[in-house]
């Protein structure tokens, strides 16, 4: 009898009874646990994947669920945390060490550069590369020569420039030459035109890896693997600067001299030879995932912070000025800004700062994943939960900062205009997951941006209105704009 009535069912009956059943069992496993983080109600089987992932969504979602809320994202759920003091506490936990698999990211770096990797693999994998940027690059005593050699070019070739002109594949260029420098051992000529290609790729890559095609896939993966759309321009730009990148290092191989070891390929070369432990991940396929996400993580970040600086100087001249004076002040016409001269500028060196805290440039930073059950904020997380610290809110926090708002460099100067560090500055994020390459940015950044400055005074292209807006992608970049350089 049930048998009999179960085949004069009609069709359409049959799918609303998969449905049901579909959605009973969405429900029961997407069930938050007790005293887990609030958020908006997800919707069945796609969850929040509408809400929106720009940090002011984010931000307008903490106003409403609290500081300490909760996302799902297709079938995973994800906690995002705002407010400096949950998120200094939030980045040194130890429980937040993992990163979790984002599809888009495990596809192209496989699971094994630093920035993705996790365990005894992302150990190995850090110790190596920090020992080895500072053999190659802050312990040695010619980066600082090889930084200042670059700005002489980047400062030529913004003086051959004789009208208004867009500074950003000028400083792309600069600034990847001193990571190539370190991992591949040598620059690029700026009119390099293979290597303004990569620059491109990878920029217009950044760009579209935070689209909403691009999101799908990491919602979805299997769906859109096959599937047209944003994420496989991504996952083609990726490819050709893979092979930019393998080329380099088959160019290693070639001339690898083991008792020479010239930069980090060479060097990893070397790791490979003589290290005999497989969990390590010292192989070609980890050097090259590597050497793309040094070179990529060593380019983008920085050239970004500069092109903001620059916006920031041609919108607020009285600041500009101050810098210059300040440089004329300590080290003058007749020699290149150094590293010694940080101490004594102590107004240049609060700008920097307010160029990365207003440039706010990689906004939500980076996810990382539990590790084991844990609280914050006074929420339950069960292991495995994906939690993503809302940097932006503690660059701008109203309780940390007294014009959060506002491009000032006050926010970094004491009562005697000595500068002053502040701890809810976070833009290279804290804690073990901490940027492997800040002190290298740091001193780009003030290299870089004092020695324009001291070179040149910086204006907007004449009739056309400056906007302090950004664009979203992987980072938080300026909308392109045309400057003028006038020789001091």
């Amino acid at each position: 009898m049930i048998f009999q009535y179960l085949l004069e069912l009609s069709f359409s009956s049959w799918l609303i009874g998969i449905f049901l059943v579909l959605l009973l069992i969405d429900l029961i496993k997407n069930k938050n646990p007790p005293s887990f983080p609030p958020g908006p109600r997800p919707l069945p089987f796609v969850g929040n994947i509408f809400s929106g992932l720009d940090f002011p969504t984010i931000d307008k979602l903490a106003d409403k669920y609290g500081e300490v809320f909760s996302l799902r994202l297709g079938f995973g759920k994800t906690v995002f945390v705002s407010g400096y003091k949950n998120v200094k506490e939030a980045l040194v936990m130890d429980t937040f060490v993992d990163r979790p698999d984002v599809p888009l990211f495990y596809k192209i770096f496989k699971g094994l550069s630093v920035g993705v990797s996790n365990g005894y693999l992302w150990k190995m994998q850090r110790k190596f590369a920090i020992t080895h940027l500072r053999h190659f690059g802050e312990a040695k005593k010619d980066l600082e020569l090889s930084m200042q050699q670059e700005t002489t070019f980047l400062c030529d070739a913004f003086r051959d420039e004789k009208g208004p002109f867009d500074p950003q594949i000028y400083l792309n260029s600069a600034v990847s030459n001193i990571i190539s420098a370190l991992v591949f051992g040598h620059r690029f000529e700026y009119h390099d035109e293979h290597f303004y290609n990569i620059l491109r790729l990878d920029t217009e890559a950044i760009s579209l890896a935070f689209s909403a095609g691009a999101q799908l896939y990491n919602f979805f993966p299997s769906l859109f693997e096959h599937l047209p759309g944003t994420h496989q321009k991504v996952f083609s730009n990726y490819n050709k600067i893979t092979s930019f990148i393998s080329d380099e290092v088959k160019k290693h191989k070639e001339k690898f001299d083991p008792s020479n070891p010239r930069d980090y390929i060479d060097a990893f070369l070397l790791e490979i030879e003589k290290n005999n432990d497989p969990d390590a991940g010292f192989n070609i396929e980890t050097l090259i995932v590597s050497s793309l996400e040094m070179f990529e993580a060593g380019s983008e970040t920085t050239a970004t912070t500069l092109r903001w600086g620059f916006l920031y100087m041609m919108k607020y001249p009285e600041i500009q000025k101050k810098v210059q004076e300040e440089i004329d002040r300590v080290i003058g016409q007749s020699r290149q800004p150094c590293m010694a001269d940080k101490p004594n500028m102590p107004y240049t060196e609060a700008v920097v700062h307010e160029i990365q805290r207003a440039g706010n440039v990689i906004p939500l930073g980076f996810p990382k994943k539990a590790i084991k059950d844990t609280t914050l904020g006074g929420y339950f997380i069960p292991k495995g939960t994906s939690m993503v610290a809302n940097l932006t809110s503690a660059l701008k926090d109203k309780n940390e900062w007294k014009t959060p708002d506002t491009f000032d460099p006050e926010n970094f100067l004491d009562d005697q205009g000595q500068f002053r560090k502040r701890g809810a500055f976070l833009p290279f994020s804290a804690g073990k997951r901490v940027c492997v390459g800040e002190s290298l940015a740091r001193m780009q950044l003030f290299l870089f941006f004092t020695a324009l400055l001291q070179r040149f005074t910086l204006s907007p292209d004449p009739g056309v209105k400056l906007s302090l807006e950004g664009l979203m992608g992987i980072t938080y970049a300026p909308h392109p704009y045309r400057m003028c350089v006038t020789q001091r």
